[in-house]
């Protein structure tokens, strides 16, 4: 996205490796692209706002544990199970789907 210099790769290639390939590779047979009777969670982003933010530390794990963190701007919505999660990056609350552990 920042590079200058010709040769880069088109967006719709690495979208489709990020999404219906890695589906793919995985075995996600309803997954990994948007159309009737799949999963699909997504992101709308507004490309040319497409920027991160300096990392910053937070303390918010169990005990004041700490993790680094790096937000983005330009993501207008994710989208989660038909429900809007993320708005103009601000949670909106909703909280679809489940957690997955390994093994299961």
């Amino acid at each position: 996205r920042d590079r200058t210099v010709a040769d880069t790769l088109p967006l719709e290639f690495i979208v489709h490796k990020m999404t219906q390939n890695t589906a793919d590779v995985y075995g996600l047979n309803d997954r990994g692209v948007i159309a009737p009777g799949y999963l699909a969670d997504f992101n709308i982003i507004d490309y040319a706002k497409l920027q991160l933010e300096p990392p910053e530390m937070v303390y918010d794990l169990p005990g004041d544990g700490k993790r680094l963190i790096q937000k983005a701007t330009g993501y207008i919505a994710t989208i989660k199970r038909g429900q809007v999660t993320f708005e103009n990056g601000i949670a909106t609350g909703a909280l679809p789907g489940k957690l997955l552990r390994g093994g299961t």
